[in-house]
């Protein structure tokens, strides 16, 4: 039940999400001290995703590490961060996304720090963030770009989280769905926009939520497409439109290789 009251039964997947990922803060909480944290993120080396998706020859991919998804279910059963990170890094990838959120994704604190441990890419953190204590662990873990979800805060938690990220010397990527929600991330100046096309709440995706939004951002900004991106030819499209770089995850994850599917898409196999 909803703090308003609504029944389990009427609340949208990020709804739901969101509420367990408030209950997980709270029991972290009562095992790790936010200054034990603080001590871990101070011996952070940081990998500029900024500065990939601005200097690497086009085009650009993030590669997505993530184990299930709640609209497809198992990806990958051999799921190997190490391994995966490195097929990535091989591959040509300019940073790597990995999922922590465990319940509905089955990621973790360990297949970050693997992931870490593997390659020295940029490192984003993609998980559903609601508190500034995941912000510091994004740091002691060892990433380098915090995921922040515009649809999952209001103003003031954003804005929040937005600054402790920069406080920490990590990067943000702001995520939007819509006009008001682009409106909301562009006053973050020194945001990465992304564009997701996948809907938070039913989790359908669709590509012209991209083509609809990239001619509101700012040629200066740098932006990025988010799911539902299989071909080349989505790419080349998108990336006619002003975007800098994707984020990819089921469509490599489902591959028999993912590195040399990742190679392919980027025209280079």
């Amino acid at each position: 039940m909803l703090r308003d009251g609504t029944p389990d039964s009427q609340m949208d997947v990020l709804e739901r999400i969101l509420l367990q990922r408030q209950a997980d803060v709270r029991a972290a909480r009562e095992h790790i001290s936010l200054a034990t944290l603080e001590h871990q993120a101070r011996t952070r080396t940081h990998h500029s995703l900024r500065d990939r998706l601005q200097n690497t020859p086009p085009p650009r991919i993030i590669a997505e590490m993530k184990k299930a998804s709640p609209s497809a279910g198992v990806l990958r059963p051999d799921y190997e961060p190490a391994r995966l990170a490195r097929s990535y890094r091989a591959g040509g990838a300019v940073g790597i996304s990995v999922l922590t959120e465990p319940h509905w994704f089955g990621g973790s604190e360990e297949h970050l720090r693997r992931a870490r441990s593997a390659v020295d890419l940029p490192i984003l953190r993609k998980d559903f963030l609601c508190d500034p204590y995941q912000i510091v662990e994004t740091a002691a873990w060892g990433a380098d770009v915090v995921l922040l979800i515009v649809a999952a805060l209001d103003r003031e938690r954003l804005h929040e989280l937005f600054a402790t990220a920069l406080a920490y010397g990590l990067e943000v990527l702001v995520e939007v769905h819509n006009p008001a929600e682009l409106e909301v991330a562009l006053a973050l100046e020194q945001a990465i926009i992304g564009v997701n096309n996948r809907n938070l709440r039913t989790l359908e995706t669709n590509l012209d939520v991209a083509r609809a939004l990239a001619r509101a951002i700012p040629a200066d900004r740098i932006a990025i497409a988010e799911s539902g991106i299989k071909s080349r030819a989505d790419i080349e499209s998108l990336a006619a439109l002003g975007y800098r770089g994707f984020l990819i995850g089921e469509t490599l994850l489902r591959a028999p290789d993912p590195g040399a599917a990742l190679r392919y898409l980027l025209g280079r196999s």
